[in-house]
This record gives structure tokens, C-alpha cells and sequence, in this order.
């Protein structure tokens, strides 16, 4: 009886997660089919909306040149070193300002008031300290992921439990033994949602500083294939970068809901 008891959620489970899958497939063809009737209709400009089996052809012939491997490249480093520093940066403060009320009282309402501003504001600053190489663009990174991981670790802090705190303090840990003992354990789950907030808006922040000054990097790609009128190596170019974020967002998913050892 037990067993068929623990089989039954475990079957509903699998339903649910089949029934998921389905309506995903169902909605990429139905987008699919809408794509390819409007290329094919004539109702806007030729090729500013190309076949699918055109773009299928841009991804193929973007995948095949070397130069892509090297743009890529550039622009990995950026997006890691951009999420790097603002974690860490994000961490500092977010422990300082989730563990004090004074803090917390004085920034919180700052950050809360600069982190919707659109960080390309910071641009033209950036390229005036770092210049338009790989500097500029890490700055953009960097700032685009500070505030979702400030944020997530400050309201985390809060969430801690008190007992927890407590033992470390009776042990007399020090701050960086609180942080990592303590804290950073305590808080996983909201440190690994604004770790996710923050890839996507650092892969927004250093793709967009690349399409505005910059000689490499995917960004340089896209505007270049613009500029060319390549729209179906653009699109693919588009497809690229979304199926690689989707991969990531989905790792860091994984990281969270797997059980803490």
C-alpha cells in the first residue's frame, strides 16, 4: 500500500512534466509555422524577415567560420569576469547591508532607486575610464549584475535563521568566517537566483556595449551582419546567444534545486 502510495505522485509528477514538454514543442512549431508564413506572405520588406531554412543556413554558416570561435571567446570572458566581479562586489554589500538595519536604512532605498535605471546611461563614462576595448564592456557587465545579486543577498540575510547566527557568534567566528561559515551556506538559494538575474542582465549589458564600440565579440557580429544586410546569419547569430543563455539560466536551475551537501 506504501508503495503505491509514493508511485502515484511520482506518476502525476511525470505526467505533469510530459504535458510540459508537449505544450513547449506544440508552441516552437505553432512560431515556427507563423514564422515561415509571414517570410513567405510578401507582407513586409524581402528578406528583413527570411525563411527558417534561411536562418537554418546563417546558423550553419556562422557555426562553420573560425571567426566566430574567436568572437565568442571575447565575449565569454567579458560575461564571466562581468558576473565575477559583480557577484562579489553584490556579496560584500548585500551582507553588509542585509546584516545591519543602519545600512540597510541608509542604501537599500538607493539601490532599489538606481537598479531599474537602464545601465547604458554609465556608457559613455566607461569608455572614458577603460577605453572601447574588453575594460568598457566588463564595466557595463559588471554594473548590469551587481544590483539583482546586492539585492537577492540582502533580502536573503534577513531570511537567515537567527539560531544560526547565534552559534556562529558563541564559536567567535570572525566576519569572513560568519560570511563563509554562516552566511553564503544559509542564503544558497537566493545567492543562485540573482546569480541567474545577473547573467541575464550582464549577456544584455556586454552584448549591448559590443554593438556600440567594439572591434570582437558577439555584439560586433550582430552589428555587422546589420550593417551588411545579412539578415539571416543576424537572426541565427540571435538564436545562438538565446539557446546558450537558456542552457546557462537552466545549469544554474539545476544548482539550485539539487540538495545541499
Amino acid at each position: 500500500m506504501a508503495q503505491a502510495v509514493g508511485v502515484a505522485p511520482r506518476r502525476a509528477a511525470a505526467g505533469r512534466r510530459s504535458d510540459v514538454a508537449i505544450v513547449r514543442v506544440v508552441t516552437i512549431v505553432v512560431l515556427l509555422v507563423v514564422w515561415e508564413a509571414v517570410a513567405r506572405s510578401g507582407l513586409l520588406y524581402q528578406d528583413v524577415v527570411p525563411t527558417v531554412g534561411a536562418i537554418i543556413g546563417g546558423i550553419w554558416g556562422i557555426v562553420s567560420d573560425p571567426r566566430f570561435y574567436a568572437n565568442l571567446q571575447v565575449t565569454l570572458f567579458e560575461i564571466v569576469a562581468s558576473v565575477t566581479l559583480g557577484t562579489a562586489l553584490g556579496v560584500i554589500c548585500g551582507i553588509a547591508i542585509g546584516g545591519s538595519e543602519f545600512l540597510g536604512r541608509v542604501f537599500e532605498p538607493l539601490v532599489h532607486y538606481l537598479a531599474p535605471t537602464p545601465k547604458i546611461i554609465f556608457f559613455p563614462l566607461l569608455i572614458m575610464w577603460f577605453g572601447i576595448g574588453e575594460g568598457s564592456k566588463i564595466g557595463m557587465g559588471t554594473i548590469s549584475s551587481f544590483f539583482p545579486i546586492v539585492l537577492s543577498v540582502a533580502s536573503g540575510m534577513r531570511q537567515i535563521d537567527p539560531v544560526l547566527i547565534r552559534v556562529g557568534k558563541s564559536f567567535r567566528a570572525n566576519p569572513l568566517q560568519m560570511a563563509v561559515k554562516i552566511y553564503l551556506p544559509a542564503m544558497r538559494d537566493p545567492m543562485i537566483n540573482g546569480i541567474r538575474l545577473a547573467f541575464g542582465v550582464s549577456v544584455i549589458g556586454v552584448l549591448l556595449a559590443e554593438t556600440k564600440f567594439a572591434r570582437d565579440g558577439l555584439g560586433f557580429m550582430i552589428t555587422r551582419f546589420y550593417q551588411q544586410f545579412d539578415m539571416p546569419a543576424m537572426y541565427g547569430l540571435v538564436i545562438i546567444i538565446f539557446a546558450f543563455a537558456i542552457a546557462v539560466n537552466s545549469a544554474l536551475g539545476r544548482l539550485s534545486r539539487s540538495p545541499v551537501t
